[in-house]
């Protein structure tokens, strides 16, 4: 009975993010909640939904509570097991930002708007994406020599094709692991690098730098994308979320890319 009610809250129940519980004097809210084990249960049969946990998220404080330290972090863990265990292989019981900011991450393209983060003339909306294969070998062709210690997993590009003069469109995303004592973090601090003025991270809402900017980008990058040289710019937060644009070169050239690699 339990579980077809919270069920039936979940599907059906679409409200606006509260910080307090907008429920009535009746409500279980005023009285204690059902129990966290009968939640992770639930969620646990409906095999972690992002979109079930949204919504749970939007019913009160503690739901949200509940969803961001528990629920999307079995969300994280089911959906990309061997990167959540290497991200945590340090023996933190957390990640660099919130448990909710990488589950969006991880099935979330950020797109763009005209004059927005990347400056382009095109406006491609955010978009979930049903899969995505973060890989930690694509990675190391992100980071500078002296940075190749650092881990990071990219995200295959997600290709937006035919974009007028700007051609095939391609956005990737990815994550360090403990970016707070990473080499990458630590050569920003020291350039004085500046963050972006007016735009933060789509997923955390953390400060941004620009690794163009900071002349960080090497051509590797360009290699493993199948992209031009002069095309690729990506970003990184203060949470260490990377996201990123480039312009895709056609396949047969592509495949004279990674060769040259």
């Amino acid at each position: 009975m339990i579980f077809y009610f919270c069920v039936i809250i979940l599907d059906k129940m679409i409200v606006t993010k509260q910080y307090r519980c907008i429920h009535s004097s009746s409500c279980v809210c005023t009285k204690g909640h059902l129990n966290e084990d009968v939640i992770f249960l639930v969620f646990q049969h409906l095999n972690w939904n992002p979109r079930l946990i949204a919504i749970l998220s939007c019913v009160c404080k503690w739901f949200d509570e509940i969803a961001k330290q528990v629920l999307w972090k079995e969300f994280c863990r089911t959906r990309a097991p061997k990167m959540m265990l290497d991200l945590q292989s340090s023996g933190s019981h957390s990640v660099d930002g919130t448990w909710n900011a990488l589950g969006k991450l991880l099935i979330h393209c950020s797109g763009c708007s005209k004059g927005g983060l990347f400056n382009n003339s095109i406006q491609i909306p955010g978009h979930f994406v049903y899969r995505t294969r973060f890989s930690r070998t694509s990675g190391k062709s992100f980071l500078l020599p002296q940075c190749r210690n650092d881990v990071l997993y990219v995200s295959d590009p997600c290709e937006h094709l035919d974009q007028g003069e700007d051609g095939d469109v391609g956005f990737f995303r990815g994550v360090f692991k403990s970016f707070s004592v990473s080499r990458v973090r630590n050569m920003l601090i020291a350039m004085e690098a500046k963050f972006h003025p007016t735009e933060v991270c789509p997923y955390c809402k953390a400060k941004l730098w620009s690794m163009l900017q900071a002349k960080m980008i090497p051509r590797s990058a360009c290699s493993r994308l199948g992209s031009y040289d002069d095309s690729i710019e990506y970003y990184v937060c203060l949470n260490g979320h990377m996201l990123g644009i480039c312009t895709l070169l056609p396949l047969s050239d592509s495949e004279e890319a990674f060769e040259f690699e």
